[in-house]
């Protein structure tokens, strides 16, 4: 009995020690897997995956990617600066990628390699409907649910030992996790679906990241509805594990005045306009005009 107590109570110390906090949220979350893991065996996916796609340049269309990927990026960076996560700043390595394929999707890997299909963009009228998916996208990544998938999978198929598996760094362990998490979602791009829980807190963390970088997050109630709607007898593949149903579009509408109360008015403007850019100006037509009275 004794021996079984010592156990119980260090499980349960490893498991306190594995806990993790979400951005935003708050919520606590458990993280048997170290990002260098989550990030290295994510990265190998996500550049099979980029090997066998075919990318689109040069558009409208791929322009719009990038462009509103850098400012949800760039919000999702000012954020983790501004709440003291700023160490968490070297886990990301932007890219962003339309690729040709008509299905309706979209994923963004741990460490911000992002990839919107062409497909999704029949339901984008806007930047602001872009920056609805992409925010929510990112969100996943800020949130880590990778890492807290790939633990609950290890919990589940290794029980007891998964902690030791962890502490212990088991690679292999952690591989096998992962190719479980990522590989075997080819229905899904290479992104198996994620739980109800996390898709509801993508979707609030997406319209926060929207919101900071300067887009109205008023769009992204029309924007869902018209994925939910699908404009065929057909769901969208984007929307098959994720419906856009009236109580997610009921949770949005709640969330929607908090958020623009809190986070739209703080810094949206200077990544929409970087501050840089104005001062300079402002100092060059200063100088002109001193030089014009001295002349004078």
């Amino acid at each position: 009995m004794k021996k079984s107590s010592i156990l119980a109570t260090t499980a349960v110390a490893l498991l306190f020690t594995a806990c993790a906090t979400v951005p935003i949220t708050g919520r606590k979350q458990m993280n048997l897997v170290s990002n260098s893991e989550v990030l290295a065996s994510s990265l190998t996916q996500y550049q099979t995956y980029m090997s066998k796609a075919t990318p689109i340049r040069g558009t409208q269309a791929a322009a719009m990617v990038e462009r509103v990927g850098k400012k949800i990026a760039a919000a999702t960076e000012s954020y983790l600066r501004q709440n003291g996560m700023e160490s968490e700043l070297k886990n990301y390595n932007w890219e962003f990628n339309l690729v040709k394929d008509d299905n309706a999707n979209a994923f963004c890997m741990p460490g911000g390699k992002i990839v919107v299909y062409e497909g999704l963009l029949k339901y984008v009228k806007t930047d602001d409907d872009l920056a609805v998916v992409m925010g929510h996208e990112v969100a996943h990544a800020v949130a880590k649910h990778s890492n807290e998938r790939m633990s609950q999978q290890m919990l589940a198929q290794y029980g007891g030992t998964a902690l030791g598996l962890a502490l212990g760094g088991s690679s292999q362990a952690t591989q096998a996790i992962a190719s479980q998490v990522y590989g075997l979602g080819a229905q899904y791009g290479v992104m198996l679906p994620f739980s109800r829980k996390h898709e509801k807190e993508a979707d609030y963390m997406g319209l926060v990241l929207m919101s900071i970088a300067g887009y109205n997050p008023q769009a992204s109630t029309q924007f869902w509805q018209r994925m939910s709607e699908g404009g065929s007898n057909a769901t969208p593949e984007f929307m098959s594990t994720h419906p856009s149903d009236a109580t997610r579009i009921s949770a949005l509408q709640k969330a929607l005045p908090e958020v623009e109360e809190k986070y739209a008015p703080r810094v949206s403007l200077p990544i929409a306009q970087p501050a840089t850019s104005t001062p300079k100006k402002s100092t060059s037509t200063a100088k002109k005009k001193t030089s014009k009275t001295t002349r004078k």
